[in-house]
């Protein structure tokens, strides 16, 4: 849901996030979506919301544990993220934000998450403005330097993936900004107005990139380097935004009529195995998106389906399909079926099977 896509992105970033919930959001974060839980420090906490303080609105009891917990602890930043029962009755996160910021002077924020949207959303916003609060300094620009944008556990794991796609780019010729936000320092990230151009992995890593075009006039290139095949196209992609100061369109180059097979997922990370497999194998694919979709990242032949019975009606007569191991039960028994467990849709259970696409495609 948002609200683990909002404690996913902002957790290596030495803010302290609040869950505004009663108890369960937090227990279904930290042991099924956030694999860093067990082995890195980060300030992740739910407020304890009771029946009574929920129908009563005593934001009062939030504001001082948040500003006490704070004072305590030091962190950068204070994040909020709503939930189902606060953002029914109409809980006002942002005047909490505000308040919780006067009283410890530190910057605070709200995420207008509500733990019915997907993460997408909630780690897209969290990004954002997190982006807006702490990325405002106007640095030199460093030759051929690019953030990586969108890296998350949710989208990636913790299984090397990441990194290889960093590696990837500095053979290639270009210097690495920062990975926003994973295995970057905080200063790293912060001064991330110094890179020429930046590289959107996932949809996750969008509103930031937009942001940073708007304050420092950075382009974008949209597109996660899978592979020996696809990646060269996706840096020459980024060469050409450096050169010309403009987003460039490297995912939808590849799509083909008629596609026999489907890949179920995120919109970018699934658009790039699209992509790899159509120049690396001449296999066309189409994309069924099951979350927020980014306008103008899904082509023609490719859908944003939301509805189980959707999705198991658009895999007929597929002859191959690509998803989640748990999708397996509404996929024809004619297909070939390809897993590809995704950390935000089955969590933990298939962890250790998740491949590292930035090597293996």
């Amino acid at each position: 849901a948002d609200v683990s896509g909002v404690c996913s992105a902002l957790f290596e970033l030495g803010g302290m996030t609040v869950m505004h919930d009663a108890s369960g959001c937090n227990s279904t974060y930290n042991t099924h979506d956030e694999p860093r839980w067990y082995d890195m420090d980060s300030l992740v906490y739910i407020s304890g919301l009771s029946e009574l303080e929920a129908v009563m609105g005593d934001d009062e009891k939030l504001i001082s544990d948040v500003s006490d917990a704070a004072r305590q602890l030091h962190p950068r930043f204070i994040a909020l993220a709503g939930t189902p029962i606060p953002m029914i009755t109409g809980c006002d996160l942002p005047a909490i934000a505000r308040e919780v910021e006067g009283r410890t002077n530190i910057p605070s924020f709200a995420v207008p998450s509500n733990g019915i949207g997907t993460y997408v959303a909630g780690a897209g916003q969290a990004l954002r403005l997190y982006a807006e609060r702490f990325i405002t300094s106007r640095p030199e620009k460093r030759k051929n330097a690019v953030n990586i944008l969108g890296a998350t556990p949710l989208d990636f794991s913790v299984n090397g993936c990441v990194q290889s796609m960093a590696r990837r780019l500095e053979e290639a010729g270009f210097t690495l900004q920062s990975v926003f936000a994973m295995s970057s320092s905080i200063d790293a990230i912060d001064k991330a107005g110094a890179a020429e151009a930046n590289l959107v992995i996932s949809s996750v890593g969008l509103p930031a990139a937009k942001y940073l075009q708007a304050q420092f006039g950075t382009p974008y290139v949209i597109g996660a380097p899978f592979g020996d095949f696809f990646s060269p196209y996706v840096f020459d992609a980024l060469r050409e935004s450096i050169r010309t100061g403009a987003p460039a369109d490297v995912i939808g180059t590849f799509a083909q009529d008629a596609p026999d097979t489907a890949i179920v997922g995120e919109s970018v990370t699934a658009k790039s195995l699209a992509a790899a497999l159509a120049v690396g194998y001449g296999i066309g694919a189409r994309v069924i998106c099951p979350v927020e979709a980014p306008d103008g990242v899904l082509g023609a032949c490719d859908l944003q389906l939301e509805d189980e019975e959707a999705i198991e009606a658009a895999l007929r007569g597929a002859k191959r399909v690509i998803a989640d191991p748990l999708y397996r039960p509404i996929v024809p028994k004619t297909s070939e079926f390809y897993a590809l467990p995704h950390e935000a849709f089955s969590g933990r259970i298939y962890r250790k099977q998740i491949p590292n696409l930035a090597e293996r495609v």
